[in-house]
């Protein structure tokens, strides 16, 4: 048993069951004991390898397109750079260097930002960017950011955003909740809270009896705030796994040492995350007036030349160098990998396109 579950089990003791949403939150972000403040969960001795770890070409393309998107909004003067969410900062180190050769009037002109809650994380962000000559600075939250042109960049943010969980029972939805089973182990059970059925799918009456529908507000609330800076000037692409449209099922996981293991096992010690409702975060996004435009990971990475990039990275290495080369685009942008589970989101003004995507 872990301390966090300890604790955990003192608060449902004394007040009762606890929505997904709070369990969510507490596995993750507890000061002492959440996954974010006393973990490294990076790489290959962490828990899972992001796409940015697995290759430089894929925070390249990322920078590629920050500069394409620089220059499609009007090149607004001492626009702000930003990176929310960004884990070690490998993507952020891959995309200044790439902007430092592809744009460098953006390179010289921005204010270069991250936006990181954990202390911890933030010491490891600032080693991976040392010696990148470029004064970088570190925001708790969106809302300490300057009013100024925003292009921000955010790679599997949103799946460590807690959500809400419902379950189909007695022809109603009722809130999933985090009780005790009767051996005093954490467990799923139907809690009090209840669903408005207009946030429901329109075949939610004929799926049956213990069936689960996912909301996340609290995502919602973050696309909202960066839909509206962007509104004003900028751009802002958001990659993670998930889904186009509104669905059903329970996508809940935690992932330890590189596989998968029940949520409720190990809280505070496993990353916790859900799939991405990337048509929720588009429909506010459209609401503070901007277009929004969708690609799978493997067609976003290809779309803007990552077959290339490998070429070129390939006629300067050894056979083995080549080999990791071939091995790095078919876990980043192969069907059956990454290519197809990770989707792409672009928010821009409206009339704005950036390749890969077309005009809207």
């Amino acid at each position: 048993m872990t301390a966090l579950t300890e604790r955990i089990a003192r608060l449902i003791a004394v007040d009762g069951p606890i929505s997904v949403a709070s369990y969510f939150a507490l596995c993750l972000s507890d000061p002492r004991h959440g996954y974010y403040m006393a973990r490294e969960p990076f790489g290959r001795a962490g828990d899972f390898t992001t796409a940015p770890e697995i290759s430089q070409m894929f925070g390249e393309l990322v920078g590629v397109w920050l500069a394409l998107a620089w220059r499609a909004v009007g090149r607004p003067e001492r626009p702000l750079v930003v990176e929310i969410g960004p884990g070690r900062g490998t993507l952020a180190r891959d995309m200044l260097r790439t902007l430092e050769k592809v744009e460098p009037g953006l390179r010289s002109s921005a204010s270069f930002r991250l936006v990181e809650t954990s202390p911890r994380l933030k010491t490891v962000q600032r080693v991976t960017l040392e010696g990148t000559g470029v004064d970088i600075q570190w925001h708790d939250s969106l809302d300490d950011l300057p009013d100024r042109p925003l292009l921000i960049v955010g790679n599997e943010l949103f799946d460590a955003i807690p959500i809400r969980q419902f379950v189909k029972a007695g022809g109603g939805w009722r809130e999933r909740a985090i009780g005790l089973s009767d051996s005093g182990k954490l467990a799923f059970v139907a809690g009090a809270g209840s669903l408005d059925p207009a946030l429901l799918p329109p075949d939610a009456a004929e799926v049956p009896e213990g069936t689960v529908f996912e909301t996340a507000p609290a995502r919602e609330a973050v696309m909202q705030g960066i839909a509206e800076r962007i509104a004003a000037a900028g751009a802002g692409l958001f990659i993670d796994y998930g889904h186009f449209r509104h669905g059903f099922g329970d996508t809940l996981q935690a992932v330890r040492r590189h596989k998968p293991e029940d949520p409720l096992e190990n809280p505070g010690e496993a990353d916790l995350t859900a799939h991405v409702d990337f048509s929720a975060l588009a429909d506010r996004a459209r609401v503070a007036g901007l277009d929004t435009h969708f690609a799978t990971q493997g067609e976003f990475l290809l779309g803007l030349g990552l077959l290339d990039r490998a070429g070129r990275l390939g006629a300067a290495a050894d056979e083995a160098g080549r080999e990791e080369i071939r091995a790095a685009v078919e876990r980043l942008a192969g069907p059956d990998q990454m290519g197809e589970l990770f989707k792409v989101l672009a928010v821009l003004p409206r009339g704005v396109a950036v390749p890969p995507f077309a005009r809207s």
